[in-house]
């Protein structure tokens, strides 16, 4: 009789094990299909072929590094290098010119011209002078002060609207940067509790589990759900990394001028 129980439970166990194996495998394919669509999602920026590329499992250095000295580059002198900030500058030098224009519009207009005239000989044969004449004329502007001041009045609003505009995208861009900044800095802290103590605590007790469970001291579903809470550390554990290595790009795009950020081929991700 106990020999039968023994193997009774035996084969539950090993259904149950078949059942949680597949229930992982179905991950793992859910898992593989948000992987296709990432990649193609990925193709529309990099070409098709560079994102069918293969990667390491571990993500690179490059996107995990230390940004402790990064809330310097909050500051106004680094994102002003952004390009919606260069295309404001740029916007804001057409609008400086066109005040300079419609100012322009309150002075005389000034003209020089010359004239050189060549005379055929007179009738009864004598030679005839050629003409040259010079003269200095202007157009000076009447009663069109209405107008004038519209226009003017016109050009330096939309002047003070895009330095206005400019502020507002400052002071966005700087937010955005410290957001970000302060997510990684949470993000490095909960890596760090994972790596340093939780992984190695929930290892000892898949471990101690498992260990009962040979011993025909504990019981199979615990075994099971200690290395199940096991792994589903680890992929969170990864879902952070790949979280900070995403706001990290994100911090480098809002503070960091192209040129400066560190190149990478493709290749250098691959295996």
């Amino acid at each position: 009789g106990y020999t039968s129980a023994t193997m009774g439970s035996r084969q539950q166990d090993v259904i149950r094990a078949s059942l949680e194996l597949t229930r992982l495998e179905d991950r793992l394919t859910a898992l593989h299909t948000q992987l296709a669509y990432s990649k193609e999602a990925l193709g529309e920026w990099i070409g098709a072929s560079q994102a069918q590329l293969s990667v390491t499992e571990s993500i690179p250095p490059l996107l995990l590094e230390d940004v402790s000295s990064g809330w310097s580059e909050t500051t106004v002198e680094s994102v002003i290098r952004h390009p919606s900030i260069r295309a404001t500058d740029q916007l804001i030098d057409v609008q400086d010119i066109d005040v300079d224009l419609a100012r322009q519009a309150y002075k005389p207009e000034w003209s020089v011209f010359a004239q050189y005239g060549y005379r055929d000989r007179a009738p009864n044969g004598q030679d005839r002078a050629d003409l040259f004449s010079i003269g200095i004329g202007f157009d000076l502007p009447i009663f069109t002060g209405n107008r004038q001041d519209r226009r003017l009045s016109a050009s330096a609003a939309r002047l003070e609207a895009e330095k206005t505009d400019r502020v507002l995208r400052i002071r966005s861009l700087q937010a955005k940067a410290r957001s970000a900044l302060a997510r990684i800095e949470r993000l490095d802290d909960r890596i760090d509790l994972y790596q340093q103590t939780l992984l190695p605590q929930m290892e000892e007790q898949a471990d101690a589990s498992l260990t009962a469970y040979n011993n025909d001291d504990g019981d199979f579903a615990e075994a099971v759900r200690a290395r199940i809470s096991e792994l589903n550390a680890e992929v969170e554990l990864i879902q952070m990394m790949a979280e900070r290595a995403k706001t990290l790009a994100s911090f480098r795009y809002l503070t960091t001028e192209a040129s400066n950020i560190p190149s990478f081929s493709m290749t250098d991700l691959q295996d």
